[in-house]
């Protein structure tokens, strides 16, 4: 029987558009991020806690509405709208750039942080609660590995964008061209609906119509039931507390060395550029080889002594360092930590899955960011140094590598002798 092939002929349209789709995206995310960042920037790490704590609070109070949308509304009704909000608040900024020296950098930074935050958190969301109702298990498995490519790419294209452009159109030129990619990924969304209808699934109900569901307290609830879910949410914060100080390091260092708005952007879409591509290499060349030889308990080892390893540096050689650690972690994370945490998300069922991920992946988080950002001013009010912040994260790294270990080795062993859950 011959193989089946990766993509069949009916599928080509969907993959294409799909890819096109992700790519706009995380295009479109990392066009403007770097705008958000020379902000953090412009008013230095003493702003942060402020910006999380908005942050966290708006995240609180959206998720539960956007858990509700998507519970209710069908896709065809639900993803266009999330789109067109985010493409209205994007103009929406542009006059607001334009008086930033009126409504203040603190003001306008809080503003557009946690706009830049939610934007990453459901535009992301939703493209892949619409691949999960678009194809079935079986074509997700052959397919999203490529449909991922996309998003890969624009990961690239959209500091490599904002560097391009900065400099000729300004902010409101990139918040113009982030618009565009959007708008771009809303007419994916309308042709893949359309895809859809001619290719229903056998004895389901037309996709179009299905509702993406979704649900926050019973994450919370889950999340403080399940002794897996807590270590892995203990797991996340750890590796959370690393990329948070290096972000507020790495803010200050910008702000005293960058002195324009447009300077500050370019460096700080540079480190997503370089940040991006080291990431593409290393779960190209290291990380799935990695994971498919010695499991996510040894990815995640290397991860924390990657990362502990960099920040000894920034002990030795000082604050010029950050940017080079902040490239290299920041690639480590999302490069090799994150595909094998979420790895560990397989091995319990799909209701935990789905219930507890989004809880980890968005609340916790945020609650985190908030929570590390506040020390991190105490202790630079007590006096402490560039390498004592380096010290304490590089200790959160090495004990990030050593706990994601202990909980994955304990999950293959109570797989491998069929025991219950004791993590």
């Amino acid at each position: 029987m011959p193989a089946r092939p990766a993509i069949q002929r009916h599928e080509w349209f969907a993959v294409a558009v799909a890819f096109v789709y992700f790519f706009c995206v995380l295009a479109a995310y990392y066009v403007i991020r770097p705008v958000r960042d020379q902000l953090s920037a412009a008013v230095g790490s003493t702003s942060l806690p402020i910006f999380y704590a908005v942050t966290f609070v708006a995240t609180l109070a959206l998720t539960p509405f956007f858990g509700a949308l998507v519970a209710r509304f069908p896709r065809r009704t639900f993803v266009p709208i999330v789109y067109l909000f985010f493409i209205a608040g994007m103009i929406a900024f542009i006059p607001a750039f334009q008086m930033q020296d009126v409504i203040g950098a603190r003001v306008l930074g809080a503003i557009f942080f946690v706009w830049v935050s939610v934007f990453n958190l459901f535009v992301v969301a939703v493209f892949w609660s619409f691949m999960a109702d678009l194809f079935d298990p079986e074509q997700a498995r052959r397919l999203f590995p490529i449909i991922t490519l996309g998003g890969a790419i624009g990961a690239l294209a959209g500091p490599g964008m904002t560097k391009a452009f900065v400099f000729l159109v300004g902010v409101s030129g990139l918040l113009i061209v982030s618009s565009l990619l959007l708008g771009t990924a809303i007419v994916c969304i309308f042709a893949l609906s359309r895809w859809s209808q001619r290719h229903p699934v056998a004895g389901e109900r037309p996709r179009d119509e299905r509702v993406i569901g979704g649900g926050f307290f019973a994450g919370a609830i889950e999340t403080l039931k399940s002794p897996l879910m807590r270590r892995l949410a203990l797991l996340m914060l750890l590796g959370d507390a690393v990329g948070t100080v290096i972000y507020a390091l790495l803010a200050d260092y910008s702000g005293a060395t960058y002195p324009t708005r447009e300077a500050r952007i370019n460096f700080a879409a540079g480190i997503d550029l370089y940040a991006n591509s080291l990431q593409m290499v290393l779960q190209l060349v290291l990380t799935r080889p990695l994971m498919v030889r010695f499991g996510p308990a040894a990815a995640m080892a290397m991860d924390g002594a990657l990362k502990a390893i960099m920040l000894a540096g920034l002990v030795v050689f000082g604050g010029g360092w950050i940017a080079v650690v902040a490239v290299i972690t920041r690639a480590s994370a999302y490069g090799v930590f994150k595909p094998a945490a979420d790895s560990l998300y397989t091995r319990v069922d799909a209701e935990t899955r789905y219930k507890t991920k989004n809880f980890i992946d968005t609340s916790v988080w945020r609650f985190g960011d908030l929570v590390v950002t506040s020390a991190f001013n105490l202790l630079r009010t007590l006096g402490a140094p560039v390498p004592g912040f380096a010290a304490l994260s590089m200790i959160a790294a090495a004990s990030s590598g050593w706990m994601g270990w202990r909980i994955t080795r304990a999950r293959e062993l109570a797989s491998d002798s069929a025991l219950p859950d004791r993590t």
